[in-house]
């Protein structure tokens, strides 16, 4: 199974701030966002990971990467310098890409995917029925980035704080990111 997520932000105590999560510290949130992610991921499934994997951590992104199962693909995303030069850490990944187009199953179909840190507004294929799951974009509703992609029907946000925190299947995705484009038109 494909599996997605973005901006887990490992080890980031601002994070707590910026996306208004529920813990405490940043001790707590790795340790819930670790068991999120084994209590969702086989071993054999496939989980693309959309950018901003660990910043600013106390920990080595390796010993994160230990704990996470399944297979791990990673998106490479603004925050992620220091990741990115961490061999060990960097072994842990079967693919590093800065964009990534593949195929998932969405309701017995062949769905095409077209993975970014960044969203965009026309990707490969999007006028064929293609998907576009990106991250990036937080909680900020002042943001104009945010209000176009809330717009765009087959572009969905990763971010795990809009997924409960959790690597997310395509379907799964969808509902989520339904709720997501309400509360954001919402604001407007």
């Amino acid at each position: 199974m494909n599996l997605y997520i973005s901006d887990t932000h490992f080890g980031h105590y601002n994070a707590i701030n910026f996306d208004h999560r529920p813990f405490a510290d940043a001790d707590e949130m790795d340790r819930c966002l670790i068991e999120l992610w084994n209590s969702r991921v086989f071993r054999d499934d496939n989980v693309y990971i959309l950018g901003d994997f660990a910043y600013r951590n106390e920990r080595e992104p390796a010993w994160y990467l230990t704990r996470l199962k399944g297979h791990k693909h990673f998106v490479i995303g603004n925050h992620d310098k220091a990741l990115l030069s961490d061999a060990k850490a960097m072994s842990y990944f079967e693919s590093v890409d800065s964009i990534k187009t593949l195929t998932d199953s969405l309701k017995g179909e062949t769905a095409r995917v077209v993975l970014c840190h960044y969203p965009i507004v026309s990707w490969e294929g999007k006028n064929h029925g293609a998907w576009h799951i990106y991250g990036h974009i937080h909680r900020n509703e002042d943001d104009e980035a945010l209000k176009v992609m809330a717009r765009m029907d087959r572009a969905l946000n990763a971010g795990c704080m809009i997924n409960n925190y959790t690597p997310c299947g395509l379907s799964e995705l969808i509902r989520n990111n339904e709720s997501f484009r309400k509360r954001v038109s919402e604001a407007f």
